[in-house]
């Protein structure tokens, strides 16, 4: 089970997945397993910290994403589970980025901001 789920609205995300948001499940690192080669690139995320993205090799498909490499999470975008229907989102985080025509339905809690990041 993911320690978090949901929709992340922060502009990383969006320029990730080319939309107004991205479905995420966070699982610590030792609860992953993965098959096929992956290209992966570092970047500084809408916190300021690294993120680091994870490509499928062959077709591109953002697969997961984690922080610097002593960052026990790792991020797997829902999209790409074998089973679409696991991903069972439990907040909508970082809405004062969420662009006016991209809402989502279901009445989940929403967060402006990344909670207990004090911003």
């Amino acid at each position: 089970m993911p320690k978090y789920s949901g929709f992340c609205h922060c502009r990383d995300c969006q320029r990730a997945t080319g939309t107004g948001h991205c479905c995420y499940m966070i699982f610590s690192r030792g609860e992953v397993a993965f098959t096929g080669a992956i290209k992966s690139f570092s970047t500084i995320g809408g916190s300021g910290a690294e993120t680091v993205r994870s490509f499928c090799e062959n077709c591109g498909s953002p697969i997961f994403g984690s922080g610097p490499p002593d960052d026990d999470r790792w991020t797997v975008y829902a999209g790409t589970l074998d089973d679409p229907s696991l991903f069972q989102p439990d907040s909508a985080v970082m809405t004062s980025r969420r662009p006016v025509w991209d809402h989502i339905a279901g009445g989940l809690p929403e967060f402006e901001n990344m909670p207990g990041s004090g911003n």
